[in-house]
């Protein structure tokens, strides 16, 4: 028999490398719930469960992997004063970049003036759709720095796993991991405990991580079930420029900032494109939290920065959501005709800058903030909020998207900033010289034992789930 030409087995590689992959299996999904949702909406509404069920299998590991990360992170740090170096660096550039995000979202609105010519009154709009906003919006606005300090402190240590708060998880972790490490030798065991319990959680991961095109199709399904395909193109121009201004700001600003540290933004995204994905379908970040965690690690970035930045970021470094909190204040303002000063812009910025820092684990918290921000700044009818109840959802998948960009984008930075990162690594991994593609299908990626270089950075990446610099 004839051996068959390699050029004819190629595409079938190909096409059996995509269909095994978690990108491509979620891209499959994404287009098999897109066609339920068009022919059986009614059955593909009630698809729902499967996409709520998958992030809360998600939320359900997010609580103990960030405690293992950071305090195995902290431990491998080597000194406490780094640790404490990596925060204050990460929340300077938090402040930075979130306040560049809430400036452009101002700037876009003015520039295409999303809202002019509505002439909506706001006497004319039903209040009652806002009525399980108000209250959650009252106790955001009324709660000053003092607060929401307090906030971030469980009533219990197991309190905040229960509830799954990743700031308080988070200063439960920093605290642990700090105690634990000037315990010294003696502490040892324990810390080798922990790193085997990380790693038993990713394997965990690993399951659930497998269910993704299911928990894909379901949310895809839903939505295009209920809202109908059709009603993407009545969304609006608000939704357009939304998604315009996110694309931008990530191409141009984080773009920028990536390319002076020396990294590709466009090699990022393609190494994220699989939580990517998922996101887009699941319009939810949490979804992919420990996978993208892991991921970092892999490129060669430090374990204390990863464990530090992104749990931090996913409440104070929302990048996209500040950008939708002027753009829509705007929107809304524009819309019902009312007139803004100067003065009026700047105080919007300054509530948001304070306002964008509760969002995470808010219900409906996109609606919630945006309500405490304009109930603080009265000058805009909080009412018009309802203009933007309809086309919520869609929105918050470019909201979650650029908001996961953000946060990756941060923690390279920060890293790069800290000397944290090994370059040669990560641009082998950006590169696809070196392959992700096990971590993708929730495997340990394979390394080779985490071997430090002069420079305190680990010359290839360590196991997911083991520390580093020890």
């Amino acid at each position: 028999m004839q051996p068959a030409i390699p050029s004819q087995r190629a595409p079938a590689r190909l096409h059996t490398r995509f269909t095994r992959s978690l990108f491509g299996q979620v891209l499959i999904a994404l287009v098999i719930g897109t066609i339920l949702g068009l022919l059986a909406p009614e059955f593909a509404a009630k698809l729902k469960p499967l996409g709520d069920a998958f992030i809360k299998l998600i939320k359900m590991l997010i609580g103990p992997i960030v405690f293992c990360v950071v305090v195995a992170g902290i431990c491998g740090a080597g000194e406490l004063k780094k640790v404490g170096r990596v925060g204050i660096k990460a929340v300077i550039y938090f402040e930075i970049v979130t306040t560049i995000a809430l400036a452009l979202g101002v700037v876009l609105a003015y520039v295409f003036q999303p809202g002019a010519g509505m002439n909506v009154n706001p006497q004319s709009l039903d209040a009652s759709a806002m009525a399980a906003y108000v209250d959650s919006a009252e106790k955001v606005k009324s709660s000053g720095t003092v607060e929401f300090l307090l906030k971030l402190i469980p009533n219990t240590v197991m309190g905040a796993f229960a509830t799954g708060d990743v700031l308080q998880v988070l200063l439960i972790s920093v605290l642990f991991g700090c105690a634990l490490s000037l315990v010294g030798e003696p502490g040892k065991p324990l810390v080798n405990l922990i790193d085997t319990f990380s790693q038993t959680l990713f394997r965990m991961m690993g399951f659930i991580i497998k269910l993704a095109p299911l928990g894909v199709l379901g949310a895809v399904a839903f939505t295009v079930g209920k809202y109908g395909i059709g009603s993407l193109k009545q969304l609006g121009f608000l939704v357009v420029l939304f998604y315009g201004a996110v694309i931008v700001f990530v191409l141009a600003v984080l773009g920028g900032i990536l390319r002076a540290c020396g990294f590709s933004v466009f090699k990022l995204i393609r190494y994220l494109r699989a939580e990517l994905l998922v996101v887009l379908g699941t319009a939810s970040s949490d979804s992919v939290l420990p996978q993208v965690m892991r991921k970092l690690e892999f490129m060669g970035i430090r374990k204390s920065v990863v464990g530090l930045v992104i749990p931090t970021g996913y409440s104070f470094n929302l990048d996209a959501f500040s950008i939708y909190l002027t753009l829509a204040a705007v929107f809304i303002a524009q819309a019902t005709n009312t007139p803004l000063a100067l003065g009026d812009l700047l105080g919007i910025l300054a509530v948001a800058l304070v306002t964008s820092k509760g969002a995470h684990g808010i219900p409906g918290s996109a609606i919630v903030i945006l309500a405490a921000t304009l109930s603080a700044h009265p000058a805009i009818p909080a009412i018009g909020l309802v203009l933007v109840l309809s086309v919520d959802w869609f929105i918050g998948i470019a909201r979650a998207v650029g908001n996961l960009i953000g946060n990756c984008v941060a923690t390279v930075v920060v890293a790069a900033w800290e000397k944290d990162i090994d370059r040669e690594r990560a641009h082998a991994v950006l590169n696809g010289a070196i392959s992700a593609g096990e971590l993708d299908e929730g495997m340990p990626a394979p390394a080779a034992g985490g071997v430090m270089g002069p420079t305190g950075v680990p010359t290839s990446a360590p196991l997911p789930g083991s520390a580093v610099g020890r």
